[in-house]
């Protein structure tokens, strides 16, 4: 059965000599994997260059009625980008987004606002003038609402301690150690005031912005256990003064 989608790439693995197995996240199916044959040929319908990590694509697949990998049949950009693949910044930034989704969204069945926001997050880092250094802990954070794990606002005090296990702040210290306080604690108001639109106003040199970013990985961590060991990290954390 023939079908169009759009999705957005998270990433690819090499199937043989001529293949790909491509990872991605569909407007209409949600987390979908495909393989793909791109011939050593100039006239290939299918480019092997439209796989990059964040990419926005129109797909038309063969799917497969018996449960195996759907064929990518036609394959084109819905939305060209034009500053990610060129810009070493915003690619170091694509690639630790992609990198987290694929682990993250393992059976995520349809969610087309789901899709929307990766959708809109991508093409508003495509879009964006300046240096988007803010732009992955402000990502996270929303992206959190999708998994049931944003955080309890409420009730907020000067002095409590934020429980990471159950996401909320409280007064007393939780009797499990997973919880931070203090300046910790505070970096999680400063989180949610932030949008994409006001990020930049939040100044913070390259040790406050990874102690943050620490933080929310610790707190998906706790939640997803697939969240873990992030190779683009490394990369990401040397980025930005």
């Amino acid at each position: 059965m023939l079908k169009k989608t759009k999705a957005v790439i998270l990433y690819t693995l090499k199937y043989g000599d001529s293949s790909v197995i491509v990872h991605s996240f569909t407007e209409t199916d949600g987390r979908m994997s495909f393989w793909l044959r791109i011939p050593k040929t100039n006239r290939a319908k299918v480019k092997n260059v439209l796989f990059q990590p964040l990419s926005i694509l129109e797909l038309d697949i063969d799917v497969n009625s018996k449960g195996g990998l759907s064929h990518i049949r036609e394959a084109r950009a819905a939305t060209p980008l034009q500053s990610i693949p060129f810009n070493p910044l915003k690619m170091s930034l694509a690639l630790f987004i992609a990198e987290y989704l694929g682990k993250v969204l393992r059976e995520e069945a349809k969610n087309e606002v789901l899709y929307a926001y990766l959708e809109h997050s991508i093409l508003w880092l495509d879009s964006c003038t300046g240096v988007p250094s803010n732009f992955h802990l402000v990502f996270l954070m929303r992206f959190s609402r999708f998994l049931g794990l944003f955080p309890n606002l409420e009730d907020y005090h000067e002095g409590d301690y934020f429980d990471l296990e159950n996401g909320c702040f409280v007064s007393a210290q939780p009797f499990h150690g997973n919880f931070v306080k203090g300046v910790q604690a505070k970096h999680i108001m400063t989180l949610m005031r932030m949008n994409y639109d006001t990020m930049h106003i939040f100044q913070m040199n390259r040790g406050e912005r990874n102690e943050i970013l620490n933080l929310i990985l610790r707190y998906y961590e706790i939640h997803i256990p697939t969240c873990t060991g992030l190779k683009s990290l490394p990369v990401l954390q040397e980025l930005f003064d």
